[in-house]
């Protein structure tokens, strides 16, 4: 199983290739268009501000590559945030995989949102094995609402979608690698998923 954890410099990779570690895989930090094209999955982690990121992915030809991929991508964070067509946070333009906007959290709430939160309303085999209302770590200030392509839930002042699916692309706003054997067990479901 070769599985490439795409590397734009905006991302949490070392959590990501620890946590694979400990589910018995290896896998490779690159942003070599072939290699990633050859993996069998991709990841798509993304830490930090939406338009810098967006900048680095077109500056290596990411932003080109990355929707045209059909083997099973998940994207983390960020990585799930820029798979939207847009982003308020540096008025952003993203991947458009997703047809949602990502929106920033009421200025009545706490934000970035730091810590552990619920899940609900899971589908799809992404999701086989975890319960409804599982914990997962979450670090964010940007959301996006519920819609059609949520396979699960959150809520902060607001319910949204926390993971989202289409085709072979998976998005999920909390950070598997940061959450534990149930965050694990996602991440293995991803590798597994045909």
């Amino acid at each position: 199983m070769k599985i490439a954890i795409i590397d734009y410099g905006a991302g949490n990779v070392k959590s990501i290739e620890f946590a694979l570690q400990r589910l018995g895989y290896s896998s490779e930090l690159t942003s070599n268009a072939d290699t990633v094209k050859a993996a069998d999955r991709v990841i798509f982690p993304g830490v930090g501000e939406a338009s810098s990121a967006m900048k680095m992915l077109k500056s290596t030809g990411l932003d080109r590559l990355i929707p045209a991929l059909e083997q099973p991508v998940l994207g983390i964070c960020l990585g799930m945030q820029l798979m939207c067509n847009y982003c308020e946070e540096g008025d952003t333009k993203g991947l458009n995989i997703f047809d949602v906007k990502v929106v920033k959290f009421n200025n009545q709430l706490k934000v970035p949102q730091v810590g552990w939160n619920t899940i609900f309303d899971l589908k799809t085999d992404l999701f086989n094995g975890i319960e409804e209302n599982a914990y997962m770590y979450l670090v964010h200030s940007f959301y996006v609402p519920a819609y059609r392509d949520s396979i699960a839930n959150s809520s902060y002042g607001v319910n949204y979608s926390v993971a989202l699916h289409k085709n072979n692309f998976y998005g999920v706003q909390f950070h598997p690698e940061k959450s534990g054997e149930i965050g694990e067990q996602i991440l293995k479901n991803f590798i597994e998923i045909r």
